[in-house]
C-alpha cells in the first residue's frame, strides 16, 4: 500500500458514461478513492450501497467518491444503474492504476492462487496528499468509518 502524507498517484481513467476522469480534476475537494474486486458481487454491491446512502453526508462534506475496478465502463454503466449509484466509477481495464496504488495482489481462495484487487480505499486531501490508508475493508461499516475520519480531520 502507498503511505500515508505522501502524493497519491494521479490518473486519468473512463467513468461509467465514457468521460475521462483524473485525479487532478479534484484539486480542492477530499477524494475518497476505493478500490474494489468487481461490479455485481455481494461484497462489492453491500460497500458500494453504503456509500450510496452516505452520499448526501459526503457531500456535505465536500468530498468525491471514486471507486475503481478493472471492470469495463459498459459494466460499470449497469451495477451505476442498477443500484442507482450517484458517485463515479472508473474503469482501470489495463490494471495501470491498481498498479499504481499497489492494490494489485496475489490472492488465494479455495487454495488457488491468482491475482486480485484487495479492496481498500484511499482518503486523499484537497491539495492531493494521501491522509488515511485503509487496507482492510469492512464493506458493511466503511462507509460510516470515512465519514466519521472526515470529521475528525476537517
Amino acid at each position: 500500500m502507498l503511505e500515508q502524507g505522501t502524493m497519491a498517484p494521479d490518473f486519468s481513467l473512463t467513468d461509467q458514461e465514457g468521460n475521462k476522469h483524473s485525479l487532478g480534476d479534484y484539486r480542492g475537494k477530499w477524494v475518497i478513492i476505493y478500490f474494489y474486486p468487481k461490479d455485481m458481487t455481494p461484497g462489492c454491491t453491500t460497500e458500494a450501497c453504503n456509500f450510496r446512502d452516505d452520499f448526501p453526508n459526503f457531500q456535505m462534506m465536500d468530498t468525491v467518491i471514486l471507486g475503481i475496478s478493472k471492470d469495463s465502463a459498459m459494466r460499470h454503466k449497469k451495477f451505476s444503474e442498477k443500484y442507482q449509484l450517484p458517485f463515479l466509477l472508473l474503469s482501470d481495464e489495463s490494471g495501470e492504476v491498481c498498479e499504481k496504488y499497489d492494490v494489485w495482489k496475489q490472492k488465494s481462495l479455495y487454495g488457488k492462487s491468482f491475482m486480485g484487487i484487495i479492496r481498500s480505499t484511499y482518503l486523499i486531501d484537497p491539495v492531493g496528499i494521501i491522509t488515511k490508508v485503509y487496507p482492510k475493508v469492512n464493506v458493511k461499516l466503511h462507509a460510516a468509518d470515512l465519514l466519521n475520519d472526515l470529521k475528525g480531520l476537517r
